[in-house]
């Protein structure tokens, strides 16, 4: 069999160049994955209570730019929401990320943004250029508030210290002493109305694109011919590790079902100090479904290893330097296209996947105006 294009992986990355090369420039596509189901780890699916589950943790949609708004609106309507979340700790449920309210409940009584702003004054440790998330923090709250609630979570999710981890991790959190006690500063936030799937379904749905389910590359590359290959996955798998393995963080995850509205106050509850779960999240908050049942999910991080996914990229040091290899190598490629958090070994939100996709797409677009034949999968490799 002949397709234009051979996509490895059907999350974000490989489904939005497929619906770009499908329609746009009129060229097949076979999407292979490995997996019972599209849409990568924003998968998600109706439960038996009813409940609508993402079944590789909460993925909360936001964005600020106008143009993937637009393009994912042509695959589904939007359910507003505005991600609100606590953390558990000292015996008690805080407000978080770090606001006015979380100040207040610190000292136990009203306060302004300017008290919390002359406290934190005090607090601070001065670090002009923070070189990793320990510093991140500890110069924007100092080391009460960073102990009470990154200092244990950090370990936990990352088997690393803070000190040991790139300044993003948690300089991602934002911190305001304002009453904005919403989780994201993005100024679009929403869920697709019908979920992820019914989303990823309408834009696979077309005759110029083949999706095969529960299938591993390596088995269809020696079957098929194809111009150009997108790889999705882990770039130290596609060369068979030749340079090391990539270390990442998994996940295990533990749904329960309970006989009640609603279990906790808000979709997600961290847990930084307490237990061996970092959080529950039960997402019937932000669904906004009506049911008498509902579901929660506690979230384990775990060792990356065989039967585990890779879900988090480790952003230090050692692991970047890594990484490189890999994409020197990449890099030579000539039609070989990696995109997505695994292929380029990188933590992305949703939104800067599309648009990681969409911009790979011009790119081959201007390519593709080359003529060029079709050539056997393995030679591609």
């Amino acid at each position: 069999m002949k397709f234009d294009f051979l996509i490895v992986g059907a999350g974000f990355a490989g489904s939005v160049l497929a619906e770009r090369i499908a329609t746009q420039l009129g060229k097949t596509c076979l999407i292979v994955e490995r997996r019972n189901h599209i849409g990568g780890n924003a998968y998600d699916r109706y439960d038996e209570a009813g409940v609508l589950v993402h079944n590789y943790g909460p993925h909360y949609f936001r964005t600020n730019s106008q143009r993937i708004i637009d393009y994912l609106s042509r695959f589904t309507e939007w359910h507003g929401i505005e991600y609100k979340i606590f953390s558990w700790t000292h015996g008690r449920f805080w407000q978080f990320p770090i606001n006015l309210n979380t100040f207040e409940q610190l000292i136990g009584r009203p306060s302004t943004s300017e008290e919390m702003e002359a406290q934190l004054a005090e607090w601070r440790v001065a670090i002009d250029n923070p070189k990793n998330s320990e510093e991140v923090i500890v110069s924007q709250v100092g080391w009460k508030l960073y102990e009470m609630f990154f200092k244990n979570y950090t370990r936990k999710q990352w088997q690393r210290d803070a000190r040991d981890l790139d300044p993003t991790v948690c300089g991602r959190i934002p911190i305001r002493t304002n009453r904005d006690d919403r989780y994201l500063s993005e100024k679009f936030q929403a869920l697709p109305k019908n979920g992820y799937t019914a989303m990823f379904q309408k834009m696979l749905k077309h005759p110029l694109i083949e999706v095969r389910l529960n299938t591993d590359y390596r088995e269809v590359r020696t079957q098929v011919a194809f111009r150009h290959l997108i790889f999705t996955g882990p770039i130290d798998e596609y060369y068979d590790h030749c340079f090391g393995h990539l270390p990442y963080r998994s996940l295990r995850f533990e749904p329960e079902t309970l006989s009640q509205e609603f279990f906790q106050l808000a979709m997600q509850v961290n847990y930084p100090n307490d237990h061996d779960f970092t959080r529950i999240v039960e997402i019937k908050h932000a669904t906004g479904q009506q049911l008498p049942s509902t579901t929660i999910v506690r979230e384990y991080p775990e060792n990356f290893g065989p039967g585990r996914e890779p879900y988090y990229p480790i952003p230090a040091p050692d692991a970047r330097a890594l990484y490189s290899k890999y994409a020197e190598r990449a890099a030579s490629e000539k039609k070989i296209s990696f995109v997505g958090r695994l292929a380029t070994y990188r933590y992305y939100n949703m939104d800067q996947i599309v648009g990681m996709a969409l911009a790979e797409f011009e790119r081959l677009r201007v390519n593709l105006q080359r003529p060029e034949s079709f050539v056997l999968s393995s030679s591609a490799a």
